[in-house]
């Protein structure tokens, strides 16, 4: 079975989900942690494992990569420049964004710091790399990680980071931390109502960190 496959199979589903009110919070909530740790998004951004293309639309963010070619059909009807690759081996020559987006992605690639190296080599010298997780040591990484047992075809492949790890792993691969932020602050089985709270740092029961580095 190709690496892409499992994520051809879920693609519809995957995007649909989006568009159900759990999706929407989770999602906006995600969204406003994203920006609040990034700031202004200025120059030419690259998502790397740009799925379907929602995060990249949200954002302003018109390049992104995908190893799935039904992802990257979803991604290109939401006008995203979504072209074939790995985050292991970028299409793209060196210094060509001033911003990465790497948003749910890290836990899915077969080589986080071949990705990371990769991304830091299409980085500008001032650019910036801008991280989204769900770390395994909160309720929704812990969530997930059981739909991973019980033979998610998605989750089944992932490999989730508990939120120290991620920071330094980052750093080993030429960054240095900028800002953070924290959201999904309610349990995955909760239903939760109002605006959803982001908070700066990281939270350790967060369900989303945020994270932006800048190349060392």
């Amino acid at each position: 079975m190709s690496p892409h496959e499992p994520f051809d199979r879920v693609a519809a589903d995957y995007d649909r989900w989006y568009d159900t009110p759990e999706g929407r919070r989770a999602f906006s909530a995600e969204v406003a942690s994203l920006r609040l740790a990034v700031g202004a998004m200025s120059g030419r951004w690259l998502e790397v494992g740009v799925g379907t293309g929602r995060f990249a639309a949200a954002l302003g963010i018109g390049a992104g990569v995908d190893p799935s070619p039904r992802m990257r059909a979803f991604a290109l009807d939401r006008g995203i420049e979504a072209v074939e690759g790995s985050a292991e081996d970028l299409p793209f020559p060196s210094a060509a964004f001033d911003g990465v987006l790497l948003a749910l992605t890290l836990c899915f690639v077969d080589d986080p710091q071949a990705a990371l190296r990769e991304c830091r080599r299409v980085l500008t010298g001032d650019g910036t790399l801008l991280v989204g997780i769900i770390p395994a040591d909160s309720p929704w990484g812990a969530a997930y990680m059981r739909e991973a047992e019980q033979g998610h075809p998605v989750y089944a492949t992932a490999g989730f980071f508990a939120s120290g790890d991620v920071v330094p792993l980052v750093e080993r691969a030429g960054f240095r931390l900028l800002t953070s932020s924290s959201t999904l602050l309610w349990r995955p089985e909760e239903h939760s109502e109002g605006t959803p709270r982001i908070e700066t740092g990281i939270v350790p029961e967060a369900g989303f960190l945020a994270l932006s580095f800048a190349p060392r």
